[in-house]
């Protein structure tokens, strides 16, 4: 099996804003973006996500990550959190403008801030460096295993939508509206709601939340998704004090309230 030049992807990043690497003869699979500014680092992650067949373009700078993502609609972003002309915040925001892709930060920063600002703009997961590839790997198959919004040839049955209140969750359409209006949330904050609305008596922990959203693989702290329960009430407008959707159980984890 041919393998990719690093060297002859790095030459070809200078004269444009994404360098596409694939595997020749892999199975055609999800399109990957990794944003890094270390085009080493970008090449390595990216020549193993070819070998699992997945399609993979490179991109170093934030403003070219942003130009790749609106013109290539990835299913996924790698995305570094210190990149030159835009950091990856910043990137994620505007990601998160136009698409619903999983986004994986990658950080060289260990304090906690950095991962909490980068899930608090979309991000689904993150990641420190040093990470080895076959880790990154795992994430991205993880997130990719999640459901989508399933077509009419797959979709026999319509579900009927969950209320609570002025709150409303379509799961076949993968729509949240309050009082009506459509409400914006990330794959990973819908995927949240979804298992806590499924069963709407039952009071979640962390670890039942992880391991029904990220998978029962996934390795990292846990305390991800108090990040991604505290931006999901500021989209539904739930009071954090006296919470009318998503319920804290001291000592447990989450529940659905009323509504």
């Amino acid at each position: 099996m041919p393998r990719s030049s690093a060297p002859a992807a790095e030459s070809r990043a200078d004269a444009e804003h994404t360098v596409r690497v694939t595997t020749e003869g892999a199975e055609a699979g999800a399109q990957i973006l990794v944003v890094d500014d270390e085009k080493p680092l970008a090449g390595m992650i990216a020549a193993y996500l070819s070998r699992d067949g997945y399609q993979t373009r490179l991109a170093h700078t934030g403003p070219n990550a942003v130009a790749a993502a609106l013109e290539h609609a990835p299913d996924v972003v790698i995305l570094d959190l210190g990149l030159p002309g835009m950091d990856g915040v910043e990137v994620c925001r505007q990601i998160r403008t136009f698409s619903d892709c999983y986004i994986i930060m990658v950080t060289a920063r260990q304090d906690e801030l950095d991962k909490l600002i980068g899930l608090s703009v979309g991000a689904d997961d993150y990641i420190t460096k040093p990470f080895s590839a076959r880790e990154l790997v795992a994430r991205v198959h993880t997130v990719l295993r999640r459901p989508r919004t399933p077509t009419g040839a797959t979709q026999h049955v319509e579900q009927p939508a969950r209320v609570f209140g002025d709150l409303r969750v379509d799961t076949a359409g993968r729509e949240v509206h309050v009082a009506g209006a459509l409400v914006d949330l990330t794959p990973t904050e819908f995927d949240i709601l979804a298992t806590l609305t499924s069963r709407p008596k039952l009071a979640f922990s962390r670890q039942q939340i992880l391991d029904e959203v990220w998978g029962e693989g996934w390795v990292g702290d846990d305390h991800i998704v108090d990040v991604h329960v505290a931006h999901l009430r500021h989209k539904l407008g739930d009071d954090t004090s006296t919470p009318r959707y998503v319920r804290t159980v001291r000592g447990v984890g989450y529940r659905m309230g009323p509504g």
